[in-house]
């Protein structure tokens, strides 16, 4: 059986910029404070919710470096460090393995895409160039790229490739994928509605936006499914399904990262080409996090 990276809820931690669209360091570190406090079980550094896709190389090098030693071995950091061009996702992950990274988030390729077979070449390429365990990312809502269960299969054999981060939305397959690959592939699930029902089939826990804003419940939810206790989960679930579906109003991470502004964290705007709420949308999210005492 391959060992674990983690088990329970792990942030899918935003990036907080300035006004001028630079990383703010400071406010980094105080979200790393509060999602620790809080109980959050790991910290996922520069995926979709870290704006990845808008910070450049040295940006992202530097951001994954500096929460892996400002976390300094209290709970896992998973650096993100997945491309499209697979000879950069090497680059990405070597450099996040010489800054200690408990485990790497790759997502699959994106708009060039590729194929099945492709798949198992770009992740089996970059796995045997590490010795950090890879955690794969599934999302072909924005990628245009889906792991099929077979493909899982394949790649689970590989002593590097330990887990995915679900987020295609098909329960269906999933279960095929969990049924095939067994303890060589843990599965997170990667949309916070669907932490439940994933976790309570065999997974190990969530890549969560939603722990973003409600770390501790987010790990209750958790820690309850793992220990058996499916009532307290299903509570937990239905009670937070509101502010889930909120902090999904419009492209990730522009919900969540308002309602860290809103909370009294100075997260910033996200970089272009993604833009500020609409006022409807950003009245209609306080809404809601006044309905979870999150705001006044």
């Amino acid at each position: 059986m391959k060992k674990t990276i983690f088990t329970g809820s792990g942030v899918a931690i935003v990036t907080p910029m300035y006004e001028d669209g630079k990383v703010n360091y400071d406010e980094l570190a105080r979200l790393i404070e509060f999602q620790i406090e809080q109980g959050t079980d790991a910290i996922i550094s520069c995926g979709t919710t870290g704006e990845s896709a808008t910070l450049d190389h040295d940006e992202h090098c530097k951001v994954l470096d500096f929460t892996i030693q400002h976390v300094n071995h209290r709970v896992p950091v998973i650096a993100g460090t997945g491309s499209n061009d697979t000879m950069y996702a090497v680059q990405l992950a070597q450099s996040a393995e010489q800054s200690g990274a408990d485990g790497l988030l790759m997502v699959t390729p994106y708009y060039n895409k590729t194929s099945q077979s492709g798949l198992i070449r770009h992740f089996t390429y970059v796995a045997d160039r590490v010795n950090t365990p890879i955690i794969l990312y599934n999302v072909p809502s924005r990628t245009g790229c889906n792991i099929q269960p077979e493909t899982y299969l394949e790649l689970s054999k590989h002593p590097n490739i330990v887990a995915t981060k679900e987020a295609n939305g098909n329960v269906s397959s999933t279960i095929h994928t969990m049924s095939l690959c067994g303890d060589d592939l843990a599965v997170y699930s990667g949309e916070d509605d669907l932490t439940l029902p994933l976790m309570a089939m065999g997974g190990k826990g969530v890549i969560s936006v939603f722990a973003n804003v409600m770390p501790k419940t987010m790990h209750e939810l958790c820690a309850a499914v793992l220990k058996g206790d499916l009532e307290t989960g299903r509570k937990l679930q239905y009670e937070n399904a509101e502010l889930m579906k909120a902090l999904f109003m419009d492209v990730n991470p522009i919900p969540v990262k308002e309602a860290l502004n809103m909370m009294g964290y100075d997260c910033g705007p996200c970089r272009m080409p993604l833009a500020p709420l609409s006022d409807a949308a950003r009245e209609k999210l306080a809404a809601v996090m006044k309905k979870y005492g999150l705001v006044k």
